[in-house]
């Protein structure tokens, strides 16, 4: 009789699952296993019978994709977009005193940490200075793991448990490539980068703004991400892409596979006309090197061929993907800056990246 009931209560769930593809609405947290699940109708839970909730953040009550912008600092709930429905993104922002429907957009996105709060604190003082709108997205650990931050969703069902050494007493995490393995994801649906434009589209409807292009800052993980989106996708409204102390790249190189190169991906050569003429500015610290002991270093043979720290690994990638475009007679907006006398800094980082972008 257990036998039987424990197969319909799965039967249940999931059938419950495959039916709420909107999944706006959530049981209070139960501890049973429904507290995963999510549903596109109110009532009640068909498993733990309670009354379910609009999908909210429990801590700030924020209600998904309601957004409210005030002057100053906040931040709003919204869907994961188009093959992530069920997943949600925090967005921390910052909305100055002097803020008009013309005023600048910048989305800065964060590192490793995912700390979209503290990216965005780091860049109030600029946004009041320079009259820019900030907004930071907070892509949770959880719903948003290595192949689905980093590696921009381009990688899933990555085998890293058993094939990464984290070295004591340093920064420096190894891989093991020969037995690491993983499933390219070629729906560009299910990448992160469209993220970015659908912000943007909904804050400027809210906010009833005029302007058709935004920048983005991005910091180590958030640089990676960047650098990776100049290369992937081909149509944004994205202006100015700085892409800030990446720990690695991703090289548009078609003789290497993902992570390292774009062998095993879809990409041509005439994506790459496209990529490269892309307003990319990679944002090195110049400290960023080998005595830099601050955040998360992969080590692994493909990632020392671009440098054994950040500072080197950054001039390969330029140099590599510069000597590519000139091979291929195509034009390069590409930039490499080197930032005198800081390290793996975030916050140092963006007021640097403040003065470049907005500066008069």
């Amino acid at each position: 009789m257990e036998t039987k009931m424990a197969f319909l209560l799965s039967v249940v769930l999931i059938l419950t699952s495959f039916e709420n593809q909107i999944e706006d609405y959530i049981c209070k947290p139960c501890g049973l296993s429904c507290d995963e699940l999510t549903f596109s109708k109110p009532g009640t839970c068909s498993h733990c019978k309670m009354k379910l909730i609009k999908k909210i953040d429990l801590e700030k009550k924020l209600i998904l994709n309601e957004i409210n912008i005030q002057n100053g600092s906040g931040e709003f709930l919204i869907d994961g977009g188009n093959g992530n429905k069920n997943k949600s993104i925090k967005v921390f922002y910052h909305k100055p005193k002097n803020y008009q429907s013309e005023s600048k957009i910048l989305i800065v996105v964060p590192g490793a940490g995912r700390n979209g709060d503290s990216y965005r604190d780091a860049w109030v003082s600029a946004s009041e200075k320079y009259g820019v709108l900030i907004l930071s997205p907070m892509y949770s650990e959880k719903e948003y793991g290595f192949g689905a931050y980093h590696m921009c969703g381009l990688m899933y069902d990555l085998n890293l448990k058993n094939n990464i050494e984290y070295v004591k007493n340093s920064n420096i995490v190894k891989l093991k490539e020969d037995s690491f393995t993983f499933k390219v994801n070629s729906n560009p649906e299910k990448w992160i980068f469209q993220d970015f434009d659908r912000l943007f589209d909904l804050v400027v409807d809210t906010l009833h703004a005029t302007q058709t292009q935004y920048d983005l800052f991005g910091h180590s993980a958030g640089g990676q991400i960047l650098h990776r989106m100049a290369i992937f996708q081909q149509n944004s409204k994205a202006n100015r892409i700085l892409a800030s102390n990446s720990g690695f790249y991703t090289l548009p190189d078609f003789e290497s596979e993902l992570p390292f190169g774009i062998k095993n991906t879809k990409l041509t050569e005439q994506d790459l006309k496209s990529s490269f003429r892309k307003k990319l500015i990679l944002f090195i610290g110049e400290l960023d090197n080998e005595n830099e002991i601050g955040g998360t270093l992969l080590r692994s043979i493909s990632a020392d061929k671009q440098g054994v720290h950040r500072l080197e690994r950054g001039k390969f990638f330029f140099n590599e993907a510069k000597a590519k475009a000139k091979k291929m007679n195509l034009i390069f907006n590409w930039e490499l800056k080197i930032i005198p006398n800081i390290g793996h800094n975030h916050r140092k980082m963006g007021v640097s990246a403040a003065e470049f972008l907005y500066k008069k």
